[in-house]
């Protein structure tokens, strides 16, 4: 009944390295070589891209969905460890008002590497003069200890890419 008056348990932070994961099949490139400064400067954080050969993306972590963007062009996730990571679909797509990706996953949704999280029209991209790198970011860095791209180059979906702890 009077809920409020108990202590909350405090979840411990899990501080064991978690893995990273190819999102699409195809190139997997460090984040400072996408084709946008905001994201190769690191200025939203660290990361990694993969410049897919195909439509399907998948999650790149095991965690949970935290938004959609209503324009369906990002996903924000978090990880058990908390942190929060944003899977933003190619770059300048915002402008697009969501008209090349058909999103797969909902707000609270768990999802692992094998979870298909949208479909991505890359030729519409294309017609529209639109990079279409798919951009996974740690946009809370200030809790990451160590953060590693394992994997570059040309790998398969859901393949393990990188590792990170937190502090």
């Amino acid at each position: 009944m009077f809920d409020f008056l108990k202590k909350k348990k405090e979840v411990p932070i899990d501080h064991s390295a978690q893995s990273f994961y190819a999102v699409a099949t195809g190139k997997v490139i460090p984040i400072d070589e996408v084709k946008d400064p905001v994201f190769s400067q690191k200025m939203m954080g660290d990361g990694y891209a993969v410049i897919p050969s195909s439509g399907d993306i998948y999650a790149p972590i095991n965690g949970k969905v935290l938004s959609v963007f209503p324009t369906k062009h990002a996903i924000g996730l978090k990880m058990s460890n908390g942190l929060e990571i944003l899977l933003h679909m190619g770059v300048d797509t915002v402008e697009l008002n969501g008209d090349p990706f058909k999103i797969k996953v909902a707000e609270g949704d768990a999802v692992t590497p094998s979870t298909l999280v949208a479909k991505v029209d890359l030729e519409k991209l294309e017609k529209a003069e639109k990079s279409n790198e798919m951009i996974v970011i740690i946009t809370n860095m200030d809790a990451v200890d160590q953060y590693e791209l394992t994997n570059k180059g040309e790998v398969e979906a859901s393949a393990e890419v990188g590792h990170v702890t937190v502090k």
